[in-house]
């Protein structure tokens, strides 16, 4: 240990660890193996950067973030650390030169994205000089429960077994119980040392709002006055981040804010120079306000950040949680807040169901394909009306649970009739985080005692947080009682549930009275806080399909209460029904075309058949490269829309729907040349 600590004193400049760090250290430099889950900015990074200098020898370093590897490189190299990089986004020569660096022992670190394990001789290469350190960083992707789960990532484990006995430590911010389980078994460290730690903000007020999307803008403005009400202890209220869901609501947000503050948007489809310039301007202290997807905050060190606004429903609690974690890193009192509503719980649904279709559909593309590998396309015409669309998303999931086999000129045959199980498995995984996302912004307890629980950190027994809306709200004397609305649909919740409980989704049919669904989940909200109702969540099977839905009864106050009880009810002021928005026609998608024309250029009169099939010919070659079928390169809607659009620079090639700033930095340069030479 004084080892350690003489290293963390003279390399890195620190007298003394942060909380935790020091045990983690300690385990992984005698040679344990560990599964770090520690939220960003906890100093994570430090736990594998101090073992692997103390090991003496060099650290590989496993990471799937390209700009990440790329920021802890020069990081590391600005401290004179011998670090060098190797993956897909470096030249043959300097990550020949990395190698030969490796083995001639003149690195304290290596990193490399894991697809390098897949590519032919470099684990040899690796087990020539072995590491002294193994650290897998963003964990999560490699278990299928994770968040940003990559199929490609499940043979990582045994990938790494040549480079044993070498211990391996696990790094991620955002891994729940079942993922650390996972990520635990896909890397064949069963007696790991676990360190879930760090989850507890003690300077964050977490608040949520039950608001309309066409309210949002004017709801952000008050929040960020400085006259604005109900901040609690949090007096400054900028600089401040806003996540909109989308590009143009970015847009439209921060131009709403510009009369009032110093206020830009960022997102993906920006030009590089321009992200790079709001992103400046925002950490100089130009902007008072940056309003963004969530593709801004990744590596992103800015300390008196005040306030982070969620103008809309976040997909999951892990990505929510990490996102608020960007507001005051410098310990001061800051703010948290959540505006949501039920129509964003609709359109995540919708957009689950589109990436996640249902088993039967997977299952007719199973029955249909044999041990005789045939062509994607003559597979999809023996299907006949499927929305092609629906049949890319359903062979990528097939593939990924073995259902099917696709070579890199996607030719299919049957795989592993076992793959129904663990598909809905993940399936269901994935609208349950939708559901504790709900769960989340509706729950009646302390904010930050259930981001605890959810990641499992038994350490913290703090208790509730005092600061938080509902912490706030249990002492607070602005109640108010229920309106018309709520009083009407609590007294028909009461009455229907009087026979028993019921199913959330059975009562609303039985209990609504005509209102909305939007409503009527309100008040189940505001009965639950008032401790009249209990809800819980069950599960049953049928069909071999296990089917989720809440179990709502009433609780012994529940029983007890009459009609005069409710007018009598107080609730926190805070939780109060907004106007339902006004119905609007829902426009039918159109239709997209029939698998049995999905290979064809129909619809597609402006693109060069020469032009497709270059493009294709590049993917193949590209998919044969790393070993996976074409379209995990990219889909033929992606490949079509290239064609149509012929984009002529790395700007334009984000105008392209389904292209973003991931593929545009791994091939970008490479689809340019293709395009211009047709």
């Amino acid at each position: 240990m004084s080892d350690l600590r003489r290293l963390l004193q003279q390399k890195f400049g620190f007298d003394g660890f942060r909380a935790s760090q020091e045990a983690v250290c300690r385990a992984v430099s005698a040679g344990e193996d560990a599964l770090l889950v520690m939220p960003t900015g906890a100093g994570k990074s430090l736990c594998y950067q101090l073992p692997g200098l103390a090991l003496r020898g060099t650290t590989l370093v496993i990471s799937p973030l390209l700009a990440l590897i790329d920021d802890q490189v020069a990081k590391l190299q600005a401290k004179g650390f011998r670090c060098e990089q190797i993956h897909s986004g470096r030249s043959r020569e300097s990550s020949r030169n990395a190698c030969i660096r490796y083995l001639r022992g003149e690195l304290d670190f290596l990193f490399i994205a894991p697809e390098r394990l897949a590519v032919r001789g470099f684990p040899e290469m690796l087990q020539k000089r072995k590491p002294t350190l193994i650290a897998v960083d963003e964990a999560h992707c490699i278990s299928q429960w994770g968040h940003d789960f990559r199929p490609e990532y499940r043979k990582l484990g045994e990938r790494l077994t040549g480079l044993r006995p070498a211990p391996i430590i696990a790094l991620t911010a955002t891994a729940t119980p079942v993922v650390q389980e996972d990520i635990v078994r896909q890397l064949a460290i069963p007696q790991c040392r676990r360190f879930i730690q760090g989850f507890r903000r003690t300077n964050i007020a977490i608040h949520a709002h039950e608001v309309p999307p066409s309210a949002r803008a004017e709801a952000c403005l008050d929040l960020l006055k400085s006259e604005s009400p109900g901040s609690g202890p949090v007096n400054e209220k900028l600089p401040a981040i806003i996540y909109a869901t989308t590009r143009k609501a970015s847009e439209e947000l921060a131009q709403a804010l510009k009369n009032r503050f110093h206020a830009q948007c960022y997102h993906a489809g920006m030009s590089p120079e321009a992200r790079e310039d709001a992103q400046t301007r925002f950490l100089s202290g130009k902007l008072d306000v940056i309003v963004a997807t969530v593709a801004f905050g990744m590596g992103i060190d800015k300390g008196d950040v005040r306030t982070v606004i969620h103008a809309g429903m976040p997909g999951t609690v892990e990505g929510y949680y990490q996102e608020i974690g960007r507001a005051g890193r410098d310990g001061k009192p800051s703010r948290a807040m959540l505006l949501h509503s039920f129509a964003d719980m609709k359109t995540h649904e919708f957009f689950i169901e589109r990436d996640y279709p249902e088993a039967d559909i997977l299952n007719q593309i199973f029955k249909t394909v044999s041990r005789t590998p045939a062509p994607r396309e003559k597979v999809g015409r023996k299907l006949g009306k499927i929305d092609s669309e629906v049949f890319e998303k359903a062979v990528e999931k097939l593939w990924m649970h073995g259902g099917v086999l696709v070579d890199p000129e996607e030719n299919m045959s049957a795989g592993d009739p076992g793959w129904r199980k663990t598909y809905e498995k993940q399936r269901t995984h994935r609208l349950e985080s939708l559901r504790q996302v709900g769960l989340f912004a509706r729950a009646p307890g302390c904010r930050m005692v259930f981001f605890v629980n959810h990641f499992g950190d038994k350490a913290d027994q703090q208790g509730a947080c005092g600061i938080c809306d509902r912490c706030a709200g249990a002492t607070s004397t602005s109640n108010r009682s229920f309106n018309t609305t709520e009083r009407t649909i609590a007294a028909l919740i009461l009455a229907t549930l009087d026979g028993g409980p019921k199913s959330a989704g059975k009562l609303f049919e039985e209990a609504a009275g005509g209102n909305t669904r939007r409503d009527f989940e309100a008040v189940l909200d505001l009965l639950q806080q008032a401790k009249w109702l209990g809800i819980e969540a069950e599960s049953f099977e049928k069909d071999g399909r296990t089917i989720n839905y809440r179990k709502i009864e009433l609780t012994n106050f529940g029983k007890s209460a009459k009609a005069a009880d409710i007018a009598k009810l107080q609730v926190n002021a805070a939780l109060w029904i907004a106007p339902s928005p006004t119905q609007r026609p829902v426009k039918k998608r159109r239709k997209a075309a029939r698998v049995s024309n999905a290979s064809s250029d129909s619809g597609n009169e402006h693109a060069s058949p020469g032009l497709l099939e270059a493009l294709r010919t590049w993917r193949l070659g590209k998919a044969r490269q790393r070993g996976i079928p074409a379209f995990r390169i990219f889909s033929d809607s992606v490949l079509e829309a290239l064609a149509i659009q012929r984009p002529s620079s790395l700007d334009e090639l984000l105008e392209v729907r389904g292209f973003g700033p991931k593929l545009r930095d791994k091939y970008g340069s490479e689809i340019l040349n293709c395009l211009a030479d047709r």
